[in-house]
């Protein structure tokens, strides 16, 4: 539990019930994305955020602020696809300036960002992270229902080319579906030097084709790459970072997010706030807290400091964990719910 609070706060001192500081926001710029990948957005049509109901770049500057002053250090932007956001970069160099963040990246699904490396760049932008589950263009179309392999592989090459470094590349990996392209995946990142990521299928949100059969697991993907390059080792890494990382004996390093089969809940320092400012503790949380009410009330940056602190001391979630231990686990959220509260989706929360 937190002893003291203070907005000027440069290192978290803020800890939840499981001692878990509040270090790491993933923040949510729209629910609006251009792909439809099966295991997120399974359907063509939803209904959006009202646009009137979205934060405004200052809106978000002035929550940002109220986070970092209580510790957060990280800023990840996230959608929907972030890069659907208009005039982007100006929220950027915004954030940017922020002397609380210290690491400010972006994930997307790469295919507009060809057109954008370079001003994301220019506008202070740290690290990218590119979704990419295939290297098999009719395999891509299936999963996403658009045709858009190329500008992905396009924008892949763009963010190197605009100078990023540390580039992560996410893969999900279904059983049946992509579990035979890992290896080709590990060489197109040495070609692109960016760093793979894979994640077990998870059964959050738009994953209502969700089964656990489906999940091929960290063992699982360890031991498909052991056959390919032989001794894999795993770094000793203290980090409340998703992803355990794992070496080759060429020395390229890869990532693997276990959620599904090996969960991280004890050690997890973010949090989520969406496009139009709920406030998530969890992947797995039903419900959040509503902080665009408070900012649009004209409340001071204390009191939305106040209540930020308040929620977190008393967080004790561990969705993933829950989930993980429940028997005869089946889909979490049917679509008729997602239906009823696009906030479920995790193209809303920022998944």
């Amino acid at each position: 539990m937190v002893t003291t609070i203070s907005p000027a706060t440069t290192e978290s001192v803020l800890k939840d019930t499981l001692g878990r500081p509040l270090a790491n926001l993933r923040l949510s710029v729209t629910d609006r994305c251009n792909l439809r990948c099966q295991y997120c957005m399974p359907l063509e049509d939803y209904t959006w955020l009202p646009r009137e109901e979205l934060l405004t770049f200052e809106e978000i500057g002035a929550l940002v602020e109220v986070f970092t002053g209580l510790g957060v250090s990280r800023i990840r932007l996230t959608g929907g696809e972030p890069l659907l956001r208009r005039d982007l970069p100006t929220l950027i160099e915004m954030l940017a300036k922020n002397s609380g963040v210290k690491d400010l990246a972006l994930t997307t699904n790469g295919t507009l960002l060809s057109e954008h490396a370079i001003a994301l760049r220019d506008a202070g932008l740290g690290r990218l992270t590119i979704s990419l589950d295939t290297l098999q263009p009719a395999r891509f179309c299936a999963l996403v229902k658009h045709d858009m392999h190329a500008e992905v592989l396009a924008g892949i090459r763009a963010a190197q080319n605009a100078g990023f470094s540390g580039t992560k590349i996410d893969a999900v990996v279904i059983r049946g579906f992509n579990d035979d392209e890992l290896a080709d995946l590990i060489e197109f990142g040495r070609t692109q030097n960016a760093e793979v990521r894979f994640i077990e299928y998870m059964d959050v949100g738009g994953a209502t084709d969700w089964s656990a059969e489906k999940v091929f697991s960290r063992a699982q993907i360890l031991a498909s790459l052991e056959k390919r390059y032989g001794k894999i080792e795993a770094l000793d890494v203290d980090s409340s970072a998703p992803a355990e990382r794992y070496r080759l004996e060429d020395g390229t390093v890869f990532g693997i997010i276990a959620s599904t089969t090996a969960p991280f809940c004890r050690k997890c320092d973010r949090s989520r706030l969406t496009a139009d400012g709920l406030w998530y503790l969890c992947l797995y949380a039903q419900q959040g807290i509503d902080l665009r009410k408070l900012v649009r009330a004209g409340a001071s940056r204390e009191t939305i400091s106040a209540e930020v602190a308040r929620v977190w001391t008393w967080r004790a979630d561990r969705g993933a964990e829950l989930r993980a231990a429940q028997p005869g686990r089946g889909v979490f959220v049917p679509v008729e719910m997602l239906r009823l509260d696009t906030h479920l989706e995790m193209h809303t929360r920022g998944g």
